[in-house]
């Protein structure tokens, strides 16, 4: 009974990133994570063998990082399939290399506030490749959450969002770009509580690879979509989509994910 209590009130969290050849960003997120003033931290490093030198700057932290595994693999989701099976944690968290928790109290905020809910979530502040915040996601965190609510977008941050490890399951190897929509889905519709910390957690940098090959991510997602909410519901929401969309670039114009 003990030993739940003291879970509960200080879970471990598994943070797990995945690199390949980006020497330029990989110490700026590493750093975010070693920093934290939480000390219950299980950091997982999953690099694809890379050869730019990112990973001679991962082994400067070698003795500060849980486990770094650098190895040839199948894909981004193959990369993350492997963080999962080394995590121990209470709870998962991806934050891939370019991104950054949001500043050092960040995983005590979300610790204090999240309310052991099996899934915790917050705001993203978008950043450049000088890791400028150059503002808001598009797509606001919503109050409240479900397994419906990705129904209009993923209004979520993957980076943003911690899920109980006993919830979650693999990445589907079939979605190149967008397997972390499906991944969060199938989590949700595990989850019997969710928490809305209403605070910043992350710092996501714009311009990955669901944007260099969009034509593809929304195909991918397109088809996530239809299988969780099935085909009418998903014609329709996606005109929602493609509507709220349009209003916001004429508002806006294209500045924002």
């Amino acid at each position: 009974m003990e030993e739940k209590i003291i879970n509960v009130l200080t879970p471990k969290i598994s943070i797990i990133t995945i690199v390949y050849n980006n020497v330029r960003d990989i110490e700026y997120t590493i750093l975010s994570v070693l920093d934290q003033s939480y000390n219950n931290i299980e950091y997982i490093v999953i690099d694809g063998k890379s050869t730019d030198g990112t990973l001679e700057v991962i082994k400067k932290y070698k003795n500060r990082i849980t486990t770094c595994i650098s190895e040839r693999d199948e894909g981004i989701y193959d990369a993350m399939n492997k963080g999962l099976e080394q995590a121990t944690g209470d709870y998962v968290l991806f934050l891939n290399s370019g991104d950054a928790l949001y500043d050092k109290d960040t995983i005590a905020t979300v610790v204090e506030k999240g309310n052991n809910a099996d899934i915790i979530y917050g705001d993203t502040k978008l950043i450049d490749e000088q890791h400028h915040v150059i503002g808001d996601r598009r797509h606001k965190a919503p109050s409240t959450f479900d397994w419906q609510s990705f129904r209009f977008g993923m209004n979520i941050c993957h980076q943003a969002i911690y899920i109980k490890r006993d919830i979650t399951s693999p990445y589907d190897l079939k979605y190149q770009l967008s397997a972390d929509i499906d991944w969060v889905i199938r989590a949700a519709k595990k989850a019997k509580t969710t928490q809305y910390i209403n605070t910043y957690v992350a710092r996501y940098l714009v311009g990955g690879m669901s944007q260099k090959k969009h034509r593809q991510s929304l195909k991918e997602r397109y088809d996530i979509f239809k299988k969780h909410y099935g085909t009418l519901n998903n014609w329709i929401n996606h005109g929602i989509i493609a509507y709220r969309l349009f209003i916001h670039r004429i508002k806006y114009g294209k500045t924002r994910e």
